[in-house]
């Protein structure tokens, strides 16, 4: 990033998983080349979403309470949400599920553990693929 850009420009990036290390873990990666936010459930990433819009959402699929599936559900049917880049984090790789959140509107998604590398690269994509039909249209 350039020094013109400044630290205004960051994107914004909320992190929902239930597990404190991969919270962190997103969190170091992320922090230098991003704004992010983190919360611990399905739950807090709905009431956070009522109040601010990130650029991107990282959500995990297998939480307690309400399961990434569900909340991506309802970010979907929120207004001025909806839109939102959604790349889902799993430990199991469940084509029954990817599917299921492929029909949701997801971007990519990342198998857990991550590298920081895998992590950033699709991260990366995404806002890349964002920029380029902001081109084109």
């Amino acid at each position: 990033m350039s020094q013109i850009q400044g630290r205004y420009s960051k994107k914004r990036i909320l992190a929902v998983d239930d597990t404190a290390l991969t919270l962190m873990r997103i969190s170091n990666t992320l922090r230098d080349e991003y704004d992010v936010s983190t919360v611990n459930s399905g739950i807090r990433a709905l009431k956070y979403l009522e109040e601010q819009k990130p650029d991107l959402i990282l959500l995990d699929i297998q939480m307690a309470q309400k399961d990434g599936i569900e909340t991506l559900r309802e970010i979907r049917a929120m207004k001025d949400r909806a839109d939102i880049p959604v790349i889902m984090l799993t430990a199991v790789e469940d084509k029954d599920i990817v599917l299921k959140s492929a029909k949701l509107g997801i971007c990519d998604y990342v198998l857990k553990p991550f590298s920081a590398e895998t992590l950033l690269d699709r991260i990366h994509r995404v806002f890349d693929s964002l920029e380029q039909k902001d081109l084109e249209s």
